[in-house]
């Protein structure tokens, strides 16, 4: 008897995925694959829209040919700041151009000035200014670089509306990706910013529809729901506002370590958004306060510092359990020298050092994630992702915040499960499970 699942393409800068999740949002099947980058017209390394179409297309093919699974829904998520343009026949006329792309600074100071400075314009849109990250100002580019692209472009899709268009054919806008410092979105009014229209662009906008709106597709005769797509972050908090109603702020880890907060609706300040903190919109349509810190990233290249020093394989510190008498917590500052500064020698062992990388980096932590909770009512923190299988990480977390009770969550596959859920009707009228996620606590105390 063939298992219904729910089909969901999880889009990473280097992982494609796609999950089978069950009934019971186990996953019972994975399939992965890193696709080579290719180089947009200046040589700018970026996406290969092209194999990653063909990685859609191909393996829903072969998930469909398996006789082991009858496929209810597939859904999409993918990372933000990345736009497709469209031409009147649907095709993509650009690359998928890299949000690590430099913007010109002059084409950044025009905009600016003409709608209301800096530190207004990101405080109305929740997007601190982060150049081509803006995914808006990807757009604008063109408007006055390459004019002539402009008037062949029909339709701007953000990429996890194309990835659903791919398979629907139908063109959409979703809150979660519009709502992602793309500086589309004025949060003071909860609409368009105006800037679109002075521009002439809002025809090139598709329209808005509901996060969890399921199309009824038919794929090589196979009929079945797509869902249109959501922005990776905001998917990784639904199966906790699912799961959850006391408030939270959850630590989503990776690359970026992005704290998100469903219970603080005040306004962003200036210090926040110097502070690299933003707004998401969830899948409901309110905001998330959210902060940013590039902790993954610099976590990935100290090892490799630490590894190589001490003639040690990465894999050490994988499973490298937390010593306290490693640390000098009792005299816990703030002042301490940045990791990547710190000369190795001054350690005694490949232990010692990595713990204090750790609390380097947890000390950073605490700063970008305190932000969020000011004036709100938290007293609980999750922690997903790559970090929460981390000892050493998750001990001195809950060492920072005595005050807050701490949690490693652990789930199959947060973004993707997230994403399956806004379309969990195409299962039919079964109840959401109540076990999505399984919480270790950590006690600081």
């Amino acid at each position: 008897m063939k298992i219904p699942v729910i089909a969901v393409f999880d889009i990473g800068k280097t992982n494609k995925k796609l999950l089978l999740f069950n009934e019971h949002y186990q996953v019972v099947f994975e399939q992965s694959r890193n696709l080579a980058e290719a180089v947009d017209e200046d040589g700018f390394p970026c996406e290969d829209l092209d194999s990653l179409k063909l990685f859609v297309l191909n393996t829903m093919r072969s998930v469909f040919r398996d006789p082991c699974f009858d496929i209810k829904a597939v859904n999409f998520s993918s990372y933000g700041a990345s736009l497709v343009y469209l031409d009147e026949n649907g095709q993509p006329l650009t690359p998928l151009y890299n949000y690590l792309k430099p913007y010109p600074d002059e084409l950044l100071e025009q905009f600016y000035s003409k709608y209301g400075g800096k530190e207004e314009f990101a405080y109305k849109t929740a997007s601190p200014v982060l150049g081509s990250l803006n995914s808006g100002m990807q757009l604008y580019r063109i408007k006055y670089e390459r004019p002539e692209l402009l008037q062949k472009i029909k339709t701007v899709l953000h990429l996890p509306q194309y990835l659903s268009y791919l398979i629907s054919g139908k063109l959409v806008t979703d809150i979660t990706s519009i709502g992602c410092h793309t500086n589309f979105w004025d949060f003071s009014k909860n609409e368009y910013h105006q800037w679109l229209r002075d521009e002439g662009l809002m025809d090139k906008l598709a329209p808005i529809a509901a996060s969890d709106e399921r199309i009824e597709t038919s794929f090589e005769g196979h009929v079945f729901d797509a869902g249109i797509g959501l922005h990776d972050s905001s998917a990784a908090i639904i199966p906790y506002l699912i799961s959850f109603t006391e408030p939270f702020v959850l630590i989503s880890t990776g690359t970026w370590c992005i704290s998100l907060n469903p219970f603080n609706a005040s306004p962003l300040t200036k210090e926040e958004l110097e502070s690299d903190c933003l707004c998401y919109l969830q899948y409901k349509g309110t905001p998330v306060k959210a902060s940013r810190l590039f902790a993954g990233h610099e976590h990935e290249q100290e090892v490799n510092r630490i590894a190589e020093y001490y003639h040690q394989p990465k894999s050490r510190f994988e499973e490298m359990s937390f010593d306290k008498s490693l640390l000098k917590l009792e005299n816990e500052g703030e002042n301490e020298q940045d990791f990547s500064k710190q000369d190795l020698s001054d350690f005694e062992s490949d232990a010692a050092a990595y713990h204090h990388l750790i609390l380097s980096l947890v000390r950073k932590q605490k700063r970008s994630t305190q932000l969020i909770i000011s004036g709100s009512n938290v007293n609980r923190i999750f922690v997903d992702g790559g970090f929460s299988k981390n000892s050493i990480y998750m001990n001195l977390l809950s060492f920072m915040f005595p005050e807050m009770e701490v949690f490693a969550a652990s789930m199959a596959q947060a973004t993707a499960m997230g994403t399956a859920l806004v379309v969990h009707r195409s299962f039919g009228d079964i109840p959401t499970p109540n076990d999505l996620i399984e919480l270790k606590f950590y006690s600081g105390k």
